[in-house]
Protein backbone atom coordinates (compact mmCIF):
# COMPACT_ATOMS: atom_id res chain seq x y z
CA UNK A 1 0.00 0.00 0.00
CA UNK A 2 1.00 3.61 -0.24
CA UNK A 3 2.56 5.42 2.50
CA UNK A 4 5.16 7.20 3.46
CA UNK A 5 7.85 5.23 1.16
CA UNK A 6 8.72 6.97 -2.16
CA UNK A 7 6.52 5.96 -5.59
CA UNK A 8 7.67 3.70 -7.64
CA UNK A 9 6.81 2.57 -11.32
CA UNK A 10 7.56 -0.68 -12.86
CA UNK A 11 7.16 -0.71 -16.66
CA UNK A 12 5.94 -4.44 -17.07
CA UNK A 13 5.22 -6.41 -20.65
CA UNK A 14 1.84 -8.48 -20.22
CA UNK A 15 2.98 -10.96 -23.34
CA UNK A 16 1.44 -11.52 -26.43
CA UNK A 17 -1.88 -12.38 -25.69
CA UNK A 18 -2.54 -15.74 -24.08
CA UNK A 19 -2.46 -14.80 -19.96
CA UNK A 20 -0.61 -18.03 -19.06
CA UNK A 21 2.72 -16.69 -20.93
CA UNK A 22 3.25 -13.53 -18.60
CA UNK A 23 6.56 -13.76 -16.80
CA UNK A 24 6.25 -14.87 -12.78
CA UNK A 25 8.12 -11.89 -12.01
CA UNK A 26 5.13 -9.71 -13.60
CA UNK A 27 2.64 -11.43 -12.38
CA UNK A 28 3.87 -10.44 -9.04
CA UNK A 29 4.07 -6.73 -10.16
CA UNK A 30 0.61 -6.50 -10.83
CA UNK A 31 -0.19 -8.77 -7.49
CA UNK A 32 1.44 -5.93 -5.71
CA UNK A 33 0.35 -2.10 -7.59
CA UNK A 34 -1.03 0.50 -6.34
CA UNK A 35 -2.28 1.66 -9.62
CA UNK A 36 -2.22 -0.58 -12.64
CA UNK A 37 -2.40 1.72 -16.13
CA UNK A 38 -3.09 -0.98 -18.43
CA UNK A 39 -3.34 -1.32 -22.45
CA UNK A 40 -5.60 -2.60 -24.80
CA UNK A 41 -3.83 -6.15 -25.72
CA UNK A 42 -3.26 -7.19 -21.76
CA UNK A 43 -5.71 -9.93 -21.53
CA UNK A 44 -8.68 -9.08 -19.15
CA UNK A 45 -7.76 -12.24 -17.05
CA UNK A 46 -4.67 -10.88 -16.03
CA UNK A 47 -6.48 -7.81 -14.15
CA UNK A 48 -8.25 -10.07 -12.23
CA UNK A 49 -4.73 -10.46 -10.18
CA UNK A 50 -4.51 -7.03 -9.23
CA UNK A 51 -5.58 -6.47 -5.67
CA UNK A 52 -9.45 -5.76 -5.33
CA UNK A 53 -8.47 -1.84 -4.23
CA UNK A 54 -5.83 -1.01 -7.01
CA UNK A 55 -6.87 1.75 -9.22
CA UNK A 56 -7.09 0.36 -13.06
CA UNK A 57 -6.88 2.76 -15.58
CA UNK A 58 -7.56 1.60 -18.98
CA UNK A 59 -4.84 3.51 -21.61
CA UNK A 60 -5.69 1.55 -24.92
CA UNK A 61 -4.63 2.38 -28.50
CA UNK A 62 -6.29 1.05 -31.18
CA UNK A 63 -5.29 1.93 -34.95
CA UNK A 64 -7.12 6.27 -35.50
CA UNK A 65 -8.75 5.53 -31.62
CA UNK A 66 -6.67 6.74 -28.27
CA UNK A 67 -8.10 6.71 -25.02
CA UNK A 68 -5.74 9.28 -24.15
CA UNK A 69 -2.22 10.64 -25.68
CA UNK A 70 1.02 8.98 -24.40
CA UNK A 71 1.73 12.60 -22.97
CA UNK A 72 -1.13 12.17 -20.54
CA UNK A 73 -0.24 8.19 -19.44
CA UNK A 74 3.35 9.59 -18.52
CA UNK A 75 1.90 12.17 -16.37
CA UNK A 76 -0.67 9.71 -14.74
CA UNK A 77 2.58 7.74 -14.34
CA UNK A 78 4.49 10.09 -12.75
CA UNK A 79 1.41 11.89 -10.66
CA UNK A 80 0.52 8.25 -8.87
CA UNK A 81 4.38 7.78 -8.58
CA UNK A 82 5.20 11.01 -6.75
CA UNK A 83 2.12 10.62 -4.06
CA UNK A 84 4.31 7.37 -3.09
CA UNK A 85 2.37 4.91 -5.37
CA UNK A 86 3.29 1.52 -7.00
CA UNK A 87 2.41 2.24 -10.27
CA UNK A 88 2.05 -1.07 -12.78
CA UNK A 89 2.23 0.11 -16.23
CA UNK A 90 0.92 -2.74 -18.01
CA UNK A 91 1.71 -3.25 -21.54
CA UNK A 92 0.99 -5.87 -24.72
CA UNK A 93 4.15 -7.71 -25.64
CA UNK A 94 7.71 -6.42 -24.14
CA UNK A 95 7.83 -2.89 -23.19
CA UNK A 96 10.54 -2.17 -25.60
CA UNK A 97 9.22 -3.95 -28.82
CA UNK A 98 7.21 -0.94 -30.72
CA UNK A 99 5.35 -0.78 -27.20
CA UNK A 100 6.77 3.32 -26.10
CA UNK A 101 7.95 1.75 -23.13
CA UNK A 102 11.71 3.98 -23.80
CA UNK A 103 9.61 6.80 -23.71
CA UNK A 104 8.04 6.25 -20.38
CA UNK A 105 10.99 4.95 -18.98
CA UNK A 106 12.67 8.57 -19.77
CA UNK A 107 10.05 10.63 -18.36
CA UNK A 108 10.23 8.28 -15.55
CA UNK A 109 14.10 9.23 -15.14
CA UNK A 110 13.60 13.02 -16.03
CA UNK A 111 11.32 13.11 -13.40
CA UNK A 112 13.30 11.50 -11.26
CA UNK A 113 10.89 8.87 -10.25
CA UNK A 114 12.53 5.13 -9.39
CA UNK A 115 11.66 2.76 -12.39
CA UNK A 116 12.01 -0.13 -13.70
CA UNK A 117 11.15 -2.54 -17.10
CA UNK A 118 10.24 -5.84 -16.62
CA UNK A 119 10.12 -7.67 -19.69
CA UNK A 120 7.33 -9.52 -21.76
CA UNK A 121 7.06 -12.21 -24.68
CA UNK A 122 6.90 -9.81 -27.78
CA UNK A 123 4.58 -11.12 -30.25
CA UNK A 124 6.95 -12.32 -32.84
CA UNK A 125 8.08 -14.90 -30.50
CA UNK A 126 5.16 -16.26 -29.17
CA UNK A 127 3.36 -16.24 -32.94
CA UNK A 128 6.36 -17.76 -34.12
CA UNK A 129 6.09 -20.73 -31.64
CA UNK A 130 2.32 -20.71 -31.67
CA UNK A 131 1.48 -21.36 -35.23
CA UNK A 132 4.77 -23.57 -35.41
CA UNK A 133 6.99 -20.99 -37.40
CA UNK A 134 10.25 -21.20 -36.55
CA UNK A 135 12.40 -17.02 -36.71
CA UNK A 136 15.15 -19.62 -37.38
CA UNK A 137 16.08 -22.54 -38.52
CA UNK A 138 19.33 -24.66 -39.72
CA UNK A 139 19.88 -24.04 -43.38
CA UNK A 140 17.14 -21.82 -43.98
CA UNK A 141 17.20 -18.66 -42.14
CA UNK A 142 19.53 -17.27 -39.40
CA UNK A 143 18.56 -13.86 -39.58
CA UNK A 144 15.44 -12.17 -38.00
CA UNK A 145 14.54 -8.38 -38.14
CA UNK A 146 11.16 -6.69 -36.46
CA UNK A 147 9.75 -4.14 -38.16
CA UNK A 148 7.02 -1.60 -38.23
CA UNK A 149 4.13 -1.62 -41.04
CA UNK A 150 3.15 1.58 -39.62
CA UNK A 151 5.94 3.82 -40.47
CA UNK A 152 5.73 3.08 -44.48
CA UNK A 153 4.87 7.23 -45.77
CA UNK A 154 6.31 8.40 -42.94
CA UNK A 155 8.92 10.86 -45.37
CA UNK A 156 11.27 11.61 -42.40
CA UNK A 157 11.90 8.20 -41.19
CA UNK A 158 11.03 5.54 -43.96
CA UNK A 159 11.24 1.91 -43.28
CA UNK A 160 14.27 0.85 -45.81
CA UNK A 161 12.85 -2.54 -48.08
CA UNK A 162 15.62 -2.06 -49.96
CA UNK A 163 18.01 -2.77 -47.25
CA UNK A 164 15.27 -5.58 -45.69
CA UNK A 165 14.37 -7.50 -49.03
CA UNK A 166 17.95 -9.14 -49.51
CA UNK A 167 19.31 -8.58 -46.17
CA UNK A 168 17.49 -10.63 -43.59
CA UNK A 169 16.14 -14.06 -43.54
CA UNK A 170 12.90 -13.77 -41.74
CA UNK A 171 11.03 -10.61 -41.43
CA UNK A 172 8.73 -9.86 -39.22
CA UNK A 173 6.01 -6.95 -39.69
CA UNK A 174 3.84 -5.37 -36.91
CA UNK A 175 1.26 -3.24 -37.69
CA UNK A 176 0.97 -4.06 -41.11
CA UNK A 177 -2.25 -5.22 -42.49
CA UNK A 178 -3.50 -1.62 -43.80
CA UNK A 179 -0.22 -1.56 -45.61
CA UNK A 180 -0.01 -5.13 -46.89
CA UNK A 181 -0.19 -3.76 -50.61
CA UNK A 182 2.05 -1.55 -50.07
CA UNK A 183 4.66 -3.49 -48.46
CA UNK A 184 4.21 -6.49 -50.90
CA UNK A 185 4.87 -4.20 -53.65
CA UNK A 186 7.79 -2.56 -52.32
CA UNK A 187 9.63 -6.00 -50.92
CA UNK A 188 9.23 -7.28 -55.29
CA UNK A 189 10.23 -3.93 -56.53
CA UNK A 190 13.76 -4.62 -54.37
CA UNK A 191 14.45 -8.19 -55.67
CA UNK A 192 12.72 -10.34 -52.92
CA UNK A 193 11.49 -13.66 -54.77
CA UNK A 194 7.82 -14.02 -55.37
CA UNK A 195 7.92 -17.82 -54.18
CA UNK A 196 9.06 -16.25 -50.39
CA UNK A 197 6.39 -17.86 -48.11
CA UNK A 198 4.03 -15.62 -46.11
CA UNK A 199 2.14 -15.92 -42.88
CA UNK A 200 -0.62 -13.37 -41.99
CA UNK A 201 -1.08 -13.83 -38.49
CA UNK A 202 -4.05 -12.21 -35.89
CA UNK A 203 -4.56 -12.90 -32.54
CA UNK A 204 -1.26 -14.67 -32.27
CA UNK A 205 -1.47 -17.23 -29.29
CA UNK A 206 -4.72 -16.38 -28.75
CA UNK A 207 -8.14 -19.24 -28.62
CA UNK A 208 -8.51 -16.28 -31.66
CA UNK A 209 -5.74 -16.80 -33.06
CA UNK A 210 -6.11 -17.29 -37.27
CA UNK A 211 -3.41 -17.31 -39.88
CA UNK A 212 -3.21 -17.42 -43.36
CA UNK A 213 -0.30 -18.88 -45.52
CA UNK A 214 0.87 -18.01 -49.13
CA UNK A 215 3.80 -16.19 -50.47
CA UNK A 216 4.94 -13.02 -51.44
CA UNK A 217 3.50 -13.37 -55.31
CA UNK A 218 -0.66 -13.74 -53.82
Amino acid sequence: MAGNKPGYVSIVGAGPGDPELITLKALRRIEAADVLLYDRLVSEELLDYAREDAVRVYCGKAPGRHAMPQERIQALMMEHASQGKHVVRLKGGDPFVFGRGGEEALAMAAAGIPYEVVPGVTSAIGASASTGIPLTHRGLGASVAIVTGSRCHDHDAPVRWDKLADGVDTLVIYMGVSQLGHIREQLLLYGKNRQTPVALIERGTTSGQRVWTGTLDN
